[in-house]
């Protein structure tokens, strides 16, 4: 009978002694009552000027390096990914003059720091800032918003025609071998 008596409160026993995980459902904000952890822009669509937050922006917009630096991130970090070569994709076109948050090398920074809603990701703490910077002074290049004579250009790969210094010599086109 002892036996019997055992064999039925042994698992009794053990179920009594499992405690159940618990887990909050709605967690509460590391910082309390509301507060956002990522920090919200003031920039909204229709193009408005982020505040200046420095004077960065003068020493990025017209330098032929930084824009020449962007385009090669804009390619290691695959923003053609999304927006195609600058000609639009999932991602909006960058080539036009269509800018839902401002043209401005300020607003693209802020763009790329920040993120948009619907699909542009936040690239604050993965990109160091010059980065971006320079991020911008290139996408800002591609709607012909940046001097000539400090733009880009567009990869071989990209062009209608070979360059003229790679074009066969108009003589040698006429004469047959």
């Amino acid at each position: 009978m002892r036996a019997v008596v055992a064999m039925l409160l042994f698992p009794v026993l053990a179920l009594a002694a499992c405690q159940r995980e618990e887990r909050d459902t709605r967690p509460q904000s590391a910082l309390g009552s509301g507060e956002q952890l990522t920090p919200v822009t003031t920039l909204e669509p229709g193009g408005q000027r982020p505040p200046a937050s420095d004077n960065k922006a003068a020493s990025f917009e017209a330098n032929a390096f930084h824009m020449s630096e962007g385009k090669r991130l804009f390619g290691w970090f695959n923003c053609s990914g999304c927006h195609a070569n600058g000609g639009g994709g999932m991602g909006p076109a960058l080539m036009d003059q269509k800018w839902l948050y401002g043209s401005s090398i300020e607003s693209i920074h802020a763009t790329i720091r920040d993120g948009r809603p619907n699909g542009m990701p936040s690239f604050r703490d993965k990109i160091p800032d010059d980065q971006i910077w320079e991020l911008a002074a290139f996408v800002r290049s591609l709607s012909g918003n940046a001097p000539s004579s400090a733009a880009p250009q567009r990869n071989d790969d990209m062009m209608a025609h070979p360059s003229e210094n790679r074009m066969p010599d108009a003589a040698t086109l006429g004469k047959s071998p």
